[in-house]
């Protein structure tokens, strides 16, 4: 017997479906294949299901993405493969008392014995029953909403299961490989997705309309209900099918005009038994407090405020495992909009028409008639008010006032979080709550901290673009961890800093009339991130002896130090402060042996001393230095550098000269000829003919005109003359199309490819390289090209240049290249020459010619030679398991992603016997490999510098998409 059924979404369709596969013994049950959003998961299940030895499938995503969908789908498509099947639903809302787990026991051994119904007299016993079935039986079964690990040893037991059985979970926990560890069992893991915009689209319509395709003059519409859905397939269906009761035009505004206050009853039904399922009061807690103030701000930041009362760490790992949280790239938190406005439900109906008797008061209405009233209560722990938002949406109607009572604070006696974003507060400040664990007050009016303000319990303090004049602790704050004062123009002094014992992280950014900063902050050993961008007038102080014996002795004015930088500082911010050379401001940094990240980005030196004491050191910035012209010996420690626009560097080089940086920004150094270990880019006008060796005859050709394309950092603002590229011990140069006799190859192919035996070297001279040469016509946007060198010996060179020229609209331009690879090359040995292109360029002719060196002598002298060496020198992180080299500095997978490049491009270029893996995410040091975790950790370098509002003040540029687009848009277009 054959039945067709559609989407089992509905618990009609389920309950139809499980009766008749239950009832009338169905041996297959077929499913259209077009499931939304499943197509991509076909491949996967069919190997877990044929060729995997995985017993277990673990199915993992939030409330609604689709997990119990997808496991009845893989049920019904295959249970004609297996002996017994079984469906266990909702064991997470069904396992509350003993009884319970009993009537699951007794349906999972009825299903899988193909027996009657029996009655189990405990758990145990029916733990041991399902055990003997499963070590002979082929079954497919489906655990769903397994909460915890307990369920499965109490429903599986914990032996051996018959290996051709498969067993699907769905949970809404992430990191269920531990429930694995201690078992004889092994899991593969399966994470839902959300559906993408146009998956989420047609879904929408399907349940709206009937039809995957949107009706006509529905667009805006649907668009707003996608926002608010997010891919969430549940949300989206619920949705649709509300919406179809009524297509017209008035109903859908209507109804839409709810999203955001009043979540709909059917998905908050499912979303909120995760938020039940959390083991401890405290997860909830904080699950609330995320929800209503934290959403979008960085996780150090939220840890450090909310840990004292809620484990924020255990918590926030609960939370994250249980898919009621993620985490962004940059470590911020992120909720699901249907899971924050869930949570914000759970608070409003504590009481739904006072929001002073609830636990949170975030809304600015709600919480302007609080403060205005005076009606907060004990029960309150946050409270947010942002009175220039609520000023823009109050436009058409005047607030009754926007100078509000300190005396509305006092019966807010628990009162931890509060935000007050430009808020007018006026009476005496004794009424803030003690218990204050987190005081954000931007644009904070007074120019003094109030000396009645409860502050000892305070986690952070942010006053950001506040009108302070001073900031002087009155107490000790002993628990003060963050202050952010950034943007107070007004600021002018920071007294008795040592107060603040146990002060991590201190933000100065922008305040431009600050000038003094109590000399104890040397003394603070805790503080560990300093930002002080912008301070100008902090750089230096007079000293004042000095200036009064100037005056009677006609002696100078000495400038000292502001302050001393405390030992413990790792990550300092000093951009924008004008510092020189020759100013009093210490650049050494001989002090600071923990210093992982220093920005100093757009100051006035020209050089900076060594760092190389400097053995933490991971990230380094002097973006916009512009009169930066060297960097020496920078620590071989260090993983990112970023010289964006610096106009007048020429060159930098490491403690050693192998190049390990893992990120490198560097567009816009126009003049930026050598990169130890990584690249020499110099015009050949300024080379000596001595430099070029058998080349010297290109100085003929130096003031020709060519556009170098490729890597945009390097080209983007460069000289167009003709330029000799140096990397990887391979010289190459590209010029316009010209007929010289230098330029006539030994070898030569019309084709892109040619091939010739070595022969025995003329008398007294020794083989030392190879030149190619190519001459070719742009035709396309995407140039991605391989010049290809095999030999006898099975050793394969593969190189793709960092720049090349561009010879113009339908012109012909020509590639040399020298190539010092004569030590492997024997007499005899047959070379195969290959120019492999993959898209963008046309090849016209190829070829090739033997470089020998007379015997006792050199054409180039190690002095004057611009690599010293004979061959290609150690290029072992550049070598793929075949064991050819893969000289080639790019990850042009990103470019096939988009559909700029063909699938399968890497298997023209390496062959079939390397995966693409090796390939993939091809670094400027070689092939992919784990990071250090401290370099991996200042990826973004937002730590808690941010502050609540997320605002990012420093953030590493992403790579770029193409060859051809400029990396550093986004770096430049923030700044």
């Amino acid at each position: 017997m054959f039945l067709f059924c559609y989407r089992p979404e509905t618990q009609l369709l389920k309950d139809i479906v499980d009766i008749i596969y239950n009832k009338l013994d169905c041996k297959q049950v077929y499913l259209p294949s077009n499931l939304i959003g499943m197509e991509t998961r076909d491949k996967e299940i069919n190997f877990w299901l044929k060729q995997s030895d995985a017993e277990f499938l673990a199915i993992c995503g939030m409330g609604g993405s689709g997990k119990t969908t997808l496991a009845r789908y893989i049920v019904y498509s295959n249970s004609q493969n297996f002996e017994s099947v079984s469906i266990v639903e909702d064991i997470g809302s069904r396992c509350k008392e003993p009884h319970d787990l009993l009537q699951l026991q007794e349906k999972l051994f009825r299903d899988i014995s193909g027996g009657k119904r029996r009655k189990i007299p405990s758990v145990s016993q029916g733990t041991i029953k399902i055990e003997e079935v499963l070590q002979v039986k082929k079954a497919l079964i489906v655990l769903d909403d397994i909460v915890e690990p307990s369920q499965l040893v109490a429903l599986l037991g914990s032996s051996y299961i018959n290996k051709q059985s498969k067993i699907i979970i769905t949970t809404r926990e992430n990191n269920i490989g531990k429930w694995f560890e201690s078992k004889p069992w092994r899991c593969q893991e399966c994470q839902m997705k959300l559906l993408d915009e146009n998956e989420s689209l047609q879904l929408l319509s399907q349940h709206a309309f009937g039809s995957k395709c949107l009706m006509e003059g529905y667009e805006e519409h649907a668009k707003q209900v996608l926002q608010y859905c997010e891919g969430n397939p549940l949300a989206l269906e619920v949705l649709g099918s509300l919406l179809a009761e009524d297509s017209s035009i008035l109903f859908w505004k209507s109804t839409l005009s709810l999203l955001g206050r009043d979540i709909d009853s059917g998905i908050k039904r499912v979303l909120i038994r995760s938020y039940n399922s959390l083991p401890h009061d405290s997860n909830k807690q904080l699950f609330l407090h995320i929800a209503c103030f934290f959403v979008g701000k960085d996780k150090d930041y939220v840890v450090k405020i909310l840990e004292p009362d809620y484990s924020a760490v255990s918590g926030i790992k609960t939370l994250t495992n249980r898919c009621l949280l993620s985490l962004s790239l940059n470590n911020k938190l992120m909720m699901h909009p249907l899971l924050q406005e869930m949570g914000r439900t759970i608070v409003h109906q504590e009481s739904p028409k006072d929001p002073a008797k609830r636990s949170r008061v975030w809304r600015n209405k709600d919480s302007y008639d609080v403060l205005r009233k005076g009606k907060g209560s004990e029960t309150l722990e946050g409270l947010a008010l942002d009175m220039k938002m609520l000023t823009e949406e109050k436009m058409n109607h005047s607030l009754t006032s926007l100078d509000l009572k300190t005396d509305s604070l006092k019966k807010m006696d628990h009162l931890k979080v509060l935000q007050l974003n430009f808020v007018h507060l006026t009476g005496s400040y004794e009424n803030v709550s003690e218990d204050l664990r987190w005081l954000c007050w931007i644009g904070f009016h007074k120019r003094i901290i109030p000396p009645n303000l409860l502050m000892e319990s305070l986690v952070a303090i942010d006053m950001s673009s506040s009108n302070l004049e001073a900031f002087n602790p009155p107490i000790v704050l002993p628990l003060l961890q963050i202050l952010n004062l950034k943007d107070s123009h007004n600021l002018l002094l920071i007294d008795n800093i040592f107060r603040l014992p146990k002060l991590e992280t201190l933000i100065l950014g922008n305040c431009k009339s600050l000038v003094h900063v109590c000399e104890t902050i040397g003394g603070l050993t805790s503080l560990v991130l300093l930002d002080i961008t912008g301070c100008k007038r902090l750089r230096k102080k007079v000293n004042l002896l000095a200036e009064t014996n100037a005056t009677t002795s006609g002696g100078g004015i000495t400038e000292q130090p502001s302050f001393f930088l405390p030992r413990s500082v790792q990550r300092l911010f000093l951009k924008d402060c004008n510092l020189k050379n020759n100013c009093s401001f210490p650049l050494s940094f001989s002090f600071q042996p923990l210093l992982q990240y220093l920005n100093l980005c757009n100051n006035l030196f020209e050089f900076l001393p060594d760092y190389s004491h400097l053995k933490n050191l991971r990230v380094l910035d002097l973006s916009l230095c512009s009169r930066l012209k060297s960097l020496l010996c920078l620590p071989n420690t260090l993983a990112e550098l970023y010289t964006y626009y610096c106009k007048s560097l020429e060159r930098i080089t490491f403690q050693s000269p192998r190049f390990t940086l893992q990120e490198f920004g560097y567009q816009g150094c126009i003049n930026l000829n050598e990169i130890e270990g990584f690249i020499k880019l110099i015009p050949i006008a300024t080379l000596k003919g001595t430099d070029l060796g058998h080349m010297k005859w290109l100085k003929e050709y130096q003031d020709h005109e060519v556009r170098l394309v490729g890597d945009d950092e390097l080209t983007i603002g460069r000289s167009w003359q003709v330029q000799m590229l140096y990397e990887f011990n391979i010289r190459s140069t590209s010029l316009p199309h010209i007929e010289d006799p230098n330029m006539r190859p030994e070898y030569i192919s019309k084709s892109s490819s040619l091939s010739f035996e070595v022969p025995f070297p003329p008398k007294n001279k020794t083989l030392k390289g190879l030149d190619v040469t190519f001459r070719y016509k742009i035709s396309g946007n995407e140039c991605v090209w391989f010049a290809k060198i095999s030999t006898t010996n099975d050793v394969d060179f593969i190189y793709n240049p960092k720049v090349f020229g561009d010879p113009g609209f339908d012109e012909v331009g020509v590639w040399l290249s020298y190539w010092p690879i004569g030590n492997i090359l024997n007499a005899g040995d047959k070379v195969n020459v290959c120019i492999d292109v993959i898209s963008g360029l046309e090849v016209y002719e190829c070829g090739a010619s033997f470089v020998y060196i007379n015997d006792g002598l050199r054409y180039e002298t190690p002095e004057n030679d611009m690599e010293g060496v004979e061959n290609l020198g150690n290029l072992s992180d550049f070598r793929l398991s075949s064991g050819s080299y893969y000289l080639c500095r790019r990850d042009f997978f990103e470019l096939m992603e988009v559909g700029r490049l063909p699938r399968g491009w890497f298997r023209n270029i390496i062959g079939d016997m390397v995966d693409h893996t090796e390939v993939r995410g091809w670094s400027n040091i070689g092939r992919p490999k784990k990071l250090n975790p401290s370099f991996t950790e200042l990826k973004y370098v937002s730590c808690i510098i941010h502050g609540p509002e997320s605002e990012q003040v420093y953030k590493i540029p992403k790579k770029p998409k193409s060859l051809f687009v400029n990396k550093a848009t986004e770096f430049t277009s923030s700044m």
